[in-house]
């Protein structure tokens, strides 16, 4: 058990704010040089093997085969959606997309998951929820359609549905994550060791095999070690460690905002005003959603 400390706690949701906020430009930058297969068949494997240190670290090996031998299935499931399914679909929308739609649309997975919560969870939407989903979706079209909402055209209709496709697998592992009891880094390291090798008959059977040139095997190991593997550790150490869980968790509504920046600095987009009105309208609608729930 780690003592709370809450200026350790901030420090180590920042970094990993900080790291989640470059992932959008890798995605891209990577997908020059690598198939959206591709790229998920060798960050999965970077994860993988980041994520079995973690576990040798904190000791969980028993519990990684125990885990496993009690619910075989239950994890294989989990890895097929999380990380194969998730992110084959939500790399190929950033492959159709600006890197600036792609990644402000997948913010909208936390008003999906109060969606997906009323059939898989038996919850009920409020007037508030109601509201918030509202906001937050109307904030997606204005994205989707650089801010000419009437006319609903589209950069890529296919990359907008895909992007709106991921939010639906992200939260459909989460609910699905709910009904697992073993520690999160062993969780996750299942889901990447039974996952990641789905992606790779994938990429055989669609002759994608072989070793990539260095630009795409330096993209994948930063998306590996910086997505999927240091990145959500550093973020589980703030929370432990956290006094006020809820000032570190408020962090993470400064990543897509942050990862504009680096989509405009790096990727050369220009950040077009729908955007940052749609972002802020998502963002606006998933603070109201919890807020409501949280003095309930």
């Amino acid at each position: 058990m780690h003592a709370l400390n809450q200026r350790h706690a901030m420090l180590f949701g920042i970094a990993a704010v900080i790291l989640w906020s470059t992932v959008a430009t890798a995605f891209k930058l990577s997908l020059q040089v690598l198939t959206p297969t591709q790229l998920l068949g060798w960050a999965g494997l970077v994860s993988t093997l980041v994520l079995a240190v973690f576990v040798t670290a904190q000791r969980h090996w028993a519990s990684v085969f125990s885990t496993l031998r009690d619910r075989p299935v239950y994890y294989l499931a989990l890895g097929a959606l999380n990380p194969a399914f998730y992110y084959l679909v939500l790399f190929r929308a950033y492959d159709l997309l600006p890197a600036q739609q792609a990644q402000a649309l997948n913010y909208t997975w936390a008003l999906t998951l109060s969606l997906l919560a009323v059939p898989l969870l038996k919850q009920r939407l409020t007037a508030r929820d109601v509201l918030a989903l509202s906001i937050g979706y109307a904030g997606a079209v204005v994205i989707a359609t650089r801010g000419d909402v009437l006319a609903l055209e589209f950069d890529s209709g296919v990359g907008v549905a895909l992007a709106l496709a991921s939010t639906v697998l992200w939260a459909l592992y989460w609910i699905l994550n709910t009904r697992g009891s073993a520690p999160a880094a062993v969780t996750l390291f299942l889901c990447f060791a039974l996952g990641t090798p789905l992606v790779w008959l994938v990429m055989l059977w669609q002759g994608e095999l072989g070793v990539p040139e260095v630009r795409g095997l330096a993209g994948a190991l930063y998306v590996g070690l910086f997505e999927m593997g240091v990145t959500f550790m550093l973020w589980l150490a703030a929370m432990r460690r956290a006094e006020q869980v809820s000032r570190v968790s408020n962090l993470i509504f400064l990543s897509p905002f942050l990862s504009l920046f680096f989509i405009s600095a790096f990727l050369g987009e220009t950040i077009v005003p729908a955007t940052w009105v749609g972002l802020a309208m998502i963002i606006s609608g998933v603070i109201y959603q919890q807020r409501g729930r949280a003095t309930s």
